[in-house]
């Protein structure tokens, strides 16, 4: 299994090179001018001109790449252009948050689809399947902006159930599970169709399997066979949907984190890209990247957990 993690995590480095370079790249054609920014609109050409040549921006972008990685291999992200403090700072302090965010996503949602999916595949074609499928659907294809507006109309706003704006505390505080409610239900309601409908295809194939039929044959009770043999060769695949999923995941997150004031990576990001603050956004898209690179990591463990044998390929 060491080794297997070992492999995974070097084939990880070429694609986290690539999307540090696409980050690069896609944050040069935002509008606007860094130098301008941080002079101000008042500021003379040659002052303008000499902040520029001070942050290298006069040099071309394969220079300014190569110093941005040669950079971020010492662990030096720069400052933030706007704010003038440590990006690693800026970013350490949002990076709690985010987890916390993903966390109480997670806990709830990744057990309530699997729980759905599995009623789903033992009522297949009756009337709680047709349900769990149409609400899976729905969840899917709504948006993530569109559910966490109605939740703060609603339950934030009108009924005024819970809190919307903000982070009141970390997850061991009444105060932060407040505050946390509504931005991870809005995320959770978006990954609960995917598992559900990935949970019942998959247990839909086990249950022909015929050491599932032997199990029966043994005389053991029905739950035991669907919980102890359909269910746990089941989420293979639907571990693998979750890692999937983590990069969806993410970026619904960036667009929560922004609607309920969330003060995490993705808000962070955002805000950073608006006011052209190039190290910042770099920093963002890295964590970011490298959150993604982490879970499919973690996937791989869960893979060995549940199949002995892939430790061993």
């Amino acid at each position: 299994m060491g080794a297997h993690l070992v492999h995974r995590a070097l084939l990880s480095i070429p694609v986290l090179f690539g999307v540090l370079l696409l980050g690069f790249m896609l944050l040069q054609l935002v509008p606007g001018d860094v130098a301008q920014v941080i002079a101000g609109p008042q500021a003379p050409p040659e002052v303008v001109e000499q902040i520029r040549k001070d942050l290298g921006l006069d040099r071309s972008l394969v220079i300014q790449f190569a110093l941005y990685i040669s950079r971020v291999m010492v662990g030096d992200l720069g400052y933030s252009m706007i704010n003038n403090t440590p990006v690693i700072h800026e970013l350490g302090e949002a990076i709690g948050p985010t987890v916390e965010l993903m966390v109480a996503c997670l806990f709830w949602s990744v057990p309530i689809g699997i729980a759905l999916g599995t009623i789903a595949a033992v009522n297949r074609g009756g009337i709680l399947d047709r349900l769990i499928i149409a609400v899976s659907v729905l969840g899917v294809s709504t948006p993530v902006f569109f559910i966490g507006l109605m939740l703060i109309m609603y339950v934030g706003y009108h009924w005024e159930l819970l809190p919307f704006l903000g982070r009141a505390g970390p997850l061991w505080t009444l105060d932060g599970i407040a505050h946390i409610a509504l931005p991870a239900l809005t995320l959770g309601l978006i990954f609960i169709g995917p598992v559900a409908r990935m949970t019942r295809t998959a247990a839909l194939e086990v249950m022909n399997a015929d050491y599932v039929r032997t199990a029966r044959a043994k005389g053991l009770t029905e739950t035991t066979v669907i919980i102890h043999h359909v269910l746990r060769n089941a989420l293979i695949p639907v571990i693998t949907l979750i890692g999937l999923q983590a990069g969806f995941l993410l970026g619904g997150a960036v667009v929560t984190e922004t609607i309920f004031s969330w003060p995490g990576v993705g808000r962070l990001a955002v805000g950073a890209i608006l006011a052209r603050d190039l190290p910042l956004a770099q920093g963002s898209i890295l964590v970011l990247a490298v959150s993604f690179i982490v879970i499919n990591l973690i996937v791989d463990v869960l893979y060995g957990i549940l199949d002995p044998r892939v430790g061993k390929r």
